[in-house]
């Protein structure tokens, strides 16, 4: 029997007759195949639009209902040499892990053979220039087939497939000349092995194969990991809401059957279900994931709260203006999907390299096969000279011109304290012109302090701290962190949206709102209106005290910010937070250009603004709001304490309470630059002074394969170089301070 998928229930309906699906597409092995993907499927009558996300492998298609179905679009992209699926999170994740594991046991394989065929090739060469003897030398040979050839049978199998996609669909990849020329070393070696010749390239195939599943298994390895981060979002949404009926019963729901217009009730620790309106009740609302803003915001009837924002004291009653796709949250996540497509379908210069450089190759292999012929030689000669041909100009100096120096400034940036979720990030860090700072979390420490600079006693104030570890609210926990004796006062009792209270020597202390503490509000210092601070009131004893509560600054922010200037660098803060908390911290940092109280959609037209300009900028963020901007920015950075889904976006990650490290990545990003650059260089030249060589006949298939990898290892010993300290405008110690 038969099954048919059922389409319809992953397709979404738009305006206007037009329709949308999500494909997961599996065979997607380089830039090329987007180009292919989508120019093949942009030419069917119908089709409106196609993107596909290189990271993520998801395809996203729009057409005309009524001149093209679903069924033939998947078909189109199955023609081309693709497999192709409605997306379903559970299903890339199945697959994704069975390949993961299948590339890891390739991976086994290709090594394990690798190693033994070497020793191996070792003694031949020994021998050779010693007393081994014939038999002794074919014994080997045969020895290091019975190894390589089912080794690379299974290991080579992820190339050949891709090869034979490629070619099914009358295109080349890199994985075509690859393909080839280790199937065409392991023929001429058994050819070679059976006429008793002195030397195979056993040992070349099955190592080239070694290499190129290394990068193949991390690649993967690192897009599982940013499917995992994104598929974090669905946590920042609430799962079910307490709808209220006309006659005011409350029915649980799930939040995605909520409609504008429903009447919800939140309680205090619960998440808002969809964006509305208060119509009754007054509460605190944490909205810091959702709009940057530092402080809870005081919230009452008339005032509009998001999706995603926690409820903190009281109970809201909320009118629902948004659910669904419509809430700010969904925004959020249609700006960040929309960001990272575009950013996805930059073309890498090693892919445009690939799109060339195999014709390439092939063609002069043939070339020289037939040159050879027509001038005489015997058929092995030629062949022998053309696989030569094939293997000194096998790209692996210039795949690893790159990669190379990647790794090498990964780790050292590793060290400075910079986690890359990418290598192709190193680039882009060393051409950033212009650096964009979030406030809140980035420029400021992500957790509030107590400020010291006013004249507090420290008898009170420790007396404070201690009973602040009974509460909950986060003004509370900043205070709590200064206790120096780490032990709740026994009988405290926490009133919700007031403070808390407990006995301390035989008399009631309070600590938390100014009113709860018998104080005025003319008694609250003035940077509680203005928003500069928070403040926490205590009293004990008839004796009161107004504890500070501040955003401080990363403690070397302002050397670092100089230090950027001074490399050429245009600083600005773009924050979600209000302008009498962003205003100070640019003033102290001598930024003139920032811009507070931004939405997501505004971060992004701001840094659009900067493109349209030629700016090439890197963002420093880390709240959610943030996570479209950093996509969408040339190049982004987030600190290790940033949202699961914002490190998921960001192009690399920094550790500690210190800003030193942004300034480094510039710095080992640029040296990194020029040494790819250096390396590029060295591979050109190696091709241009081998590759006569190899077609004139002057190099056997053992001298080109000493030759490839002889300039695969000087490209490495240039990395190498990315170790070394660059020159940086801002050092750090061995303690990671400046």
């Amino acid at each position: 029997m038969t099954e048919t998928l059922d389409l319809s229930t992953f397709i979404e309906q738009g305006d206007g007759g037009a329709s949308h699906m999500t494909l997961a597409v599996e065979g997607v092995a380089c830039a090329a195949c987007i180009r292919r993907i989508e120019s093949s499927l942009t030419k069917l009558p119908g089709v409106i639009d196609a993107r596909l996300n290189f990271t993520q492998r998801r395809l996203a298609v729009d057409w005309c209902n009524g001149e093209i179905d679903a069924a033939r679009i998947i078909a189109a992209v199955e023609g081309i040499g693709y497999h192709a699926h409605p997306f379903a999170p559970e299903r890339v994740e199945a697959d994704e892990s069975a390949q993961a594991k299948w590339l890891l046991k390739c991976l086994a394989v290709a090594g394990f053979a690798a190693m033994n065929v070497m020793l191996l090739s070792i003694s031949i060469w020994a021998g050779n220039v010693s007393d081994m003897t014939p038999e002794t030398r074919d014994l080997f040979h045969w020895l290091s087939a019975l190894l390589a050839l089912p080794a690379a049978a299974y290991a080579g199998q992820p190339f050949l497939q891709s090869a034979l996609k490629a070619l099914r669909a009358r295109q080349l990849n890199m994985d075509v000349p690859i393909t080839l020329g280790v199937t065409l070393a392991l023929g001429l070696s058994v050819y070679e092995s059976a006429i008793r010749a002195a030397h195979t390239y056993f040992d070349s195939a099955v190592t080239l194969l070694f290499f190129l599943l290394v990068g193949r298994y991390l690649d993967l390895a690192m897009r599982r990991k940013t499917r995992v981060f994104a598929g974090n979002l669905a946590g920042l949404k609430a799962e079910f809401a307490h709808r209220l009926d006309d006659g005011g019963e409350l029915t649980k729901v799930p939040a995605t059957a909520l409609h504008p217009s429903d009447c919800v009730l939140v309680r205090p620790g619960e998440r808002i279900p969809a964006d509305g309106a208060v119509i009754a009740g007054t509460s605190e609302i944490d909205a810091s994931l959702v709009t940057g803003e530092t402080l809870h915001r005081p919230v009452r009837a008339g005032m509009t709260i998001y999706a995603g924002s926690i409820n903190i004291s009281g109970a809201l009653t909320l009118r629902v203006t948004a659910a669904g796709a419509g809430t700010l949250m969904d925004e959020v996540e249609r700006l960040l999907e929309k960001a990272v497509a575009a950013k996805s379908q930059t073309v890498q210069l090693a892919d445009h390299a690939a799109q060339y450089y195999g014709p390439f190759v092939h063609a002069t292999a043939a070339l020289t096969l037939i040159g050879w012929l027509a001038a005489g030689a015997s058929i092995h000669d030629a062949i022998v000279i053309a696989i030569a041909v094939l293997i000194i100009t096998c790209p692996c100096a210039i795949s690893l011109a790159i990669p190379a120096v990647q790794v090498v400034a990964a780790g050292r940036l590793f060290r400075s304290g910079v986690i890359l979720n990418g290598g192709g990030a190193i680039e882009r860090f060393a051409t950033a012109d212009t650096v964009v700072f979030d406030k809140t979390g980035t420029l400021t420490l992500p957790d509030p302090s107590v400020d010291e600079s006013g004249d507090i006693d420290p008898d009170m104030l420790e007396r404070a701290a201690r009973l602040a570890l009974s509460s909950r609210h986060p003004l509370a926990a900043a205070l709590a962190r200064r206790a120096r004796e780490r032990v709740p006062y026994p009988g405290a009792i926490e009133e919700p949206g007031r403070g808390v209270r407990a006995l301390i020597d035989g008399a009631e202390a309070r600590l938390g709102s100014a009113a709860f503490c018998g104080l005025a509000e003319e008694q609250m210092p003035a940077g509680s209106r203005d928003g500069e601070a928070s403040f926490i009131a205590f009293a004990h004893e008839g004796r009161t005290a107004v504890i500070p509560i501040r955003q401080t600054l990363r403690p070397d922010a302002v050397q670092v910010t100089r230090a950027l200037r001074a490399r050429g660098l245009t600083l600005l803060v773009l924050s979600g937070d209000r302008a009498a908390a962003v205003a100070p911290v640019a003033q102290k940092l001598g930024i003139s250009d920032w811009r507070a109280g931004l939405t997501p959609t505004e971060k992004i037209a701001a840094i659009e603004a900067l493109k349209s300009q030629h700016r090439r900028v890197l963002m420093v963020g880390d709240g959610l709001n943030d996570a479209p901007a950093l996509a969408a920015a040339h190049v982004s950075l987030s600190p290790i304490t940033a949202a699961h889904l914002t490190q998921a976006h960001a192009d690399a990650l920094f550790l500690g309470e210190d800003l030193a490290p942004v300034e480094r990545a510039i710095a080992v990003a640029r040296r990194a630059r020029s040494l790819m650059q250096q390396n590029l260089a060295l591979a050109a030249i190696y091709n241009a002074l081998a590759v006569p060589v190899a077609i004139a006949g002057l190099a056997t298939p053992l001298v080109a394969a000493v030759a490839m990898s002889g300039s695969s290892l000087l490209v490495t010993l240039n990395a190498l170089r990315a170790r070394l300290e660059p020159t940086a405008g801002y050092h750090l110690s061995p303690a990671g301070r400046g």
